[in-house]
């Protein structure tokens, strides 16, 4: 027999549902929550969840009404999918097939949401049991969305096509998995193309975003169905349904990075296509999907130039698109003189901190890459309907932020327009300049935003063309710093920050004083606008002209620290943020400049006092102590006053932060602390031991409670990245300015340090993060040599054996193989009987690595090392004696002193005589360098 629920346990179980998504009695909402918690450990709760879920009338008999028996109905889908997520051990077969069966009837209802939740609720039994843990289900759905049988209703065709969609998103993978030889995809994808045909236009577009799910898998499935795929699209593409024209565009979007040689032929209807779709004013939603097939083009080296023809179709299309919608006017309309009102907790985004750049002992050279933001698009369907009274989102990651976060339409076009200009420069311009003449002065506010908009664009492309009508187009921009509207001003400081590089480098001092003075000057007033937005956007373009700049601003220090100051009373906790970074931006850029007594007694004072305000436990303790690192690495020893309640607050961070994460290992209940708390303070303790002289630096450290270096040691072994990045970073710099410190805790530091150094260590995904981390240790390890001496002896030979891993491993990026060659190099400063025995294996990865490295001290640590473990055991060189040679050329080259007036010349000297001695026919050897080389050494070292 079937199981049944039983009726008091269910209407206990619609009373939590209900109670649990309810405002308006938040005990009734606490006591419902816990409850449906406890329910969830038995199985049996699934059961009854599902027979909520598909059993709408019955709700109604219990007393819901229309709207309540929805919200019951969704919050039981939503907690059946969450008890299957979490459930651990296997259903009872008997449960299963009851929950599949009212599932698969729920994608009948007449209320789209109720058939939306039920489809995802299938997509998690799915996931959970896998494709062949229900077999059946996909030829089911695809037979009822195709309305095999002829008389399936058009609703259920919806829901099971919506449901197939949720599927494919949620199990891409595993639908192109080979089982027994034999793909489900392959199977899969002609059926999605003849849904297609579907005369429902909701069935058709939920098949082409199913199919457009696995398009950028570049799956053999998908490949060998892509000439259908684009005959369908091209069939497709003026289907009366907007939802069907927005996956044609996102289509066509996905197919520019999978296979740009099938869209390339067809750019030019392609272009009449999606500029057409995107001047669809009654959709912005398609809008933006036909927008974002520019910005992908645009950012494909292939098929870019294939755009040049179109510009003068293609431009004033993203011009027309970039201004603002009647919606957004209504609401930027509200904006006010708000400055000296609270923020909201809603207004502050959460805070991170920032990852720094490795440690580097060569050419200043790290090898990263560099990543293009994309858009936030949605992989699920669109469709044409809206919820009905009583409905509620199924999701809410969607664009639901603020105004000015949002992905929108005009983004997207300013993107792809910037993008464009950086391709094509002049020649957007050229199209862009009369919709400039048109719109700057227009009466319209919300044109002459748009056109500066479009100015800040285009900066970086079209920089050259732009810059003749600088001179008269930067004072009028100057002016529009005092409109009354304050988006219009918020957009004006962005597009000045794009010109700060034009205004920064003029070299005439009268050009300075007209353009550069007065944009400076603009820029910083805005600051104290009375619209925290426009403070927020002044900010970030003041800092933008500070990276522009450089020392240049050295001169006027005084009155922006004066303004910064001024800010630092004034703002709210939101635009704090960004003022951190102007403070530590201008310090990086003019350094010890800032380090003037009058400057530190008006600074100093505000940071400090914000300092006191701000809790340890703060989001904003982020930035700051991001921004003290720069301020004291600035001000050097004269940040000496401040040093030590800072050091002793960066320790008890520290130690708080380790104590927390103890307590959430020993306690899975409690929250795992932030470990940006960790990385900014380990920052912070960096700069200030650079900063402070030795004596001072210390002292701090001395005094430190709890002990320093047993802080530091729990830091080098935390299981994150970045706090291990930034420990090893700490090590190398005490090694560097307080080492009678560090020695005495070597013995227990190293250990771990060789622990780091291993490639085995590496985690998954974190490739990147973790070569940073290695990185970092191997400078430090050779820090720690270059002051060890020969007491690094007992750890020479496992330290060599990790660096010897790195250095022979292909897939190690190159700065972490320059550090890792110039740690081995400078142990063998003291320690070369230790490392002669080896040298055959290491000599020449060693001298092909080193040879690119820029010529600093540290290169010449390394190479001295280098050379007395040749001097030990010279006939090791014997595969690369030749290379040898030639690195001893290069380095005569680069020396501008007498070579034999140095320890690296003299053991140059000693080693290359000593080869002469020992080849028998020496000249004919030397006559196999390159004959620039060879007379090179005979000059220099008496060859």
């Amino acid at each position: 027999m079937a199981w049944q629920p039983e009726r008091e346990p269910l209407q206990e179980l619609v009373g939590y549902l209900k109670d649990a998504l309810s405002g308006h009695d938040q005990n009734a909402q606490r006591y419902a929550t816990m409850m449906l918690g406890q329910a969830k450990s038995s199985p049996a709760t699934a059961n009854y969840l599902a027979y909520i879920l598909s059993n709408g009338p019955l709700l109604q008999d219990l007393g819901l009404s229309s709207s309540d028996s929805i919200l019951v109905r969704s919050s039981a889908a939503i907690n059946l999918k969450n008890a299957i997520k979490a459930f651990n051990k296997a259903y009872p077969q008997a449960d299963l097939v009851y929950i599949r069966s009212l599932v698969l009837s729920a994608l009948q209802d007449p209320t789209s949401q109720i058939r939306s939740f039920a489809g995802s609720v299938i997509s998690e039994i799915v996931q959970k049991g896998g494709i062949l843990g229900w077999p059946e289900l996909l030829p089911e759905l695809i037979a009822l969305a195709g309305n095999d049988a002829g008389n399936i209703s058009p609703q259920t065709q919806e829901g099971a096509m919506s449901a197939m969609a949720k599927i494919c998103e949620d199990n891409k993978e595993s639908l192109d998995k080979d089982y027994n030889g034999q793909r489900p995809l392959s199977v899969i994808i002609p059926k999605l193309l003849d849904i297609t045909s579907s005369p429902n236009p909701k069935v058709r577009a939920f098949a082409l975003a199913s199919i457009n799910t696995f398009i950028p898998q570049t799956s053999q499935s998908v490949l060998a169905s892509l000439d259908a795929i684009m005959a369908r699209l091209f069939h497709l593409a003026n289907d009366p349904s907007d939802s069907v024209r927005r996956n044609v565009c996102r289509s066509f979007t996905q197919l520019v990075d999978v296979r740009p040689d099938k869209v390339q032929p067809h750019m030019g209807g392609l272009v009449d296509y999606f500029v057409l779709q995107q001047r669809n004013t009654d959709d912005p939603d398609l809008a933006l999907d036909a927008a974002e097939f520019w910005l992908c083009v645009g950012e494909n080296e292939r098929l870019c130039p294939s755009l040049g023809p179109f510009l003068g179709q293609i431009v004033p299309v993203l011009l027309e698109s970039m201004v603002y919608d009647e919606e957004d006017i209504l609401r930027l309309e509200g904006d006010a003189d708000d400055a000296d009102q609270e923020d909201r907790p809603e207004d502050l985004k959460p805070q991170f901190a920032t990852t720094k750049t490795p440690r580097l002992a060569t050419n200043g050279h790290v090898d990263t890459t560099g990543e293009v933001a994309q858009s936030p698009t949605s992989g699920n369907p669109v469709t044409d309907d809206d919820l009905s009274e009583g409905e509620i989102e199924e999701s809410d990651d969607g664009n639901t932020g603020s105004l000015e976060d949002r992905w929108n339409l005009r983004k997207c076009s300013a993107a792809a327009l910037d993008v464009l200009a950086s391709h094509f420069h002049g020649a957007v311009f050229a199209v862009t300049l009369p919709y400039l003449t048109e719109n700057l002065r227009h009466p319209d506010w919300t044109n002459r935003e748009a056109a500066v908009l479009a100015i800040g664009a285009v900066a970086d492309g079209c920089m050259e063309a732009v810059t003749p009508h600088l001179p008269d187009l930067v004072p009028y921009l100057l002016s529009l710093l005092n409109d009354q509207e304050p988006v219009l001003r918020l957009i004006t400081c962005w597009a000045l920050g794009r010109y700060s590089s034009w205004a920064s480098h003029l070299q005439d001092p009268s050009d300075r004083k007209r353009y550069f003075e007065p944009m400076m000057e603009g820029i910083l007033n805005k600051m104290l606008d009375r619209n925290k937005r426009v403070q927020e956007a002044a900010a970030s373009a003041f800092a933008n002209l500070e990276e522009k700049a450089t020392k240049g601003l050295t001169p006027y220090c005084g009155p922006i620290i004066q303004q910064f100051v001024r800010c630092f009373g004034q703002y709210k906790d939101r635009n704090m943020f960004i003022l951190y970074d102007c403070v530590q931006t201008l310090a990086e850029h003019v350094g010890p400049a800032l380090a003037q007594q009058e400057l530190i007694d008006t600074l100093m004072p505000a940071i400090i006092q914000r300092w006191s305000k701000v809790s340890d436990r703060s989001q904003e303790i982020f930035p700051l102590l991001e921004c003290l690192s720069y301020v004291a690495t600035a001000l050097g020893d004269a940040f000496a006053p401040f040093a030590i309640p800072v050091f002793a607050r960066c320790i008890r961070i520290i130690h708080q932060s380790l104590e927390e994460y103890v307590r959430s290992i020993n306690n899975a209940a409690l929250d795992k602390p932030s470990k940006d708390f960790l990385v900014t303070s380990l920052d912070l303790l960096s700069a200030i031991i650079q900063a402070l002289d030795f004596r001072k630096g210390s002292e701090l450290v001395e005094t430190s409670q709890p002990r320093f270096f047993d802080l530091l040691l729990f830091c080098m072994e935390d299981p994150s990245n970045d706090v291990r990045q930034s420990s090893y970073a700490l090590l190398g710099d005490c090694a560097v300015n307080i080492f009678n410190q560090l020695q005495p805790f070597l013995p227990a530091l190293i250990p771990v340090l060789i622990q780091q150094l291993d490639l085995d260590n590496l985690r998954g995904q974190d490739t990147e993060q973790g070569f940073s981390v290695i990185n970092n240790a191997c400078w430090s390890c050779g820090e720690i040599a270059m002051n060890e001496n020969a007491g690094m002896g007992p750890y020479v030979e496992q330290i060599y054996q990790r660096l010897l891993g790195i250095i022979s491993n292909p897939e190690v990026p190159t700065s972490v193989n320059e550090n890792a060659v110039i740690a081995l190099g400078r142990l063998g400063v003291h320690c070369s009987q230790t490392l002669a025995p080896h040298l055959g294996e290491f000599a020449k990865p060693f001298l092909l690595i080193i040879g690119p490295v820029e010529y600093t001290d540290e290169r010449a640590h390394a190479f001295l090392g280098f050379n007395r473990t040749v001097e030990r055991n010279p006939q090791a060189m014997e595969g690369c004696l030749l290379d040898y040679f030639k690195a001893s050329a290069a380095y005569a080259r680069h020396s501008n002193s007498n070579l034999n007036s140095g320890s690296l010349g003299e053991s140059f000297q000693r080693n290359l005589v000593g080869y002469k001695g020992l080849i028998p026919n020496f000249e004919p050897f030397l006559q196999q360098l390159p004959e620039r080389d060879a007379e090179k050494l005979r000059r220099s070292f008496n060859l």
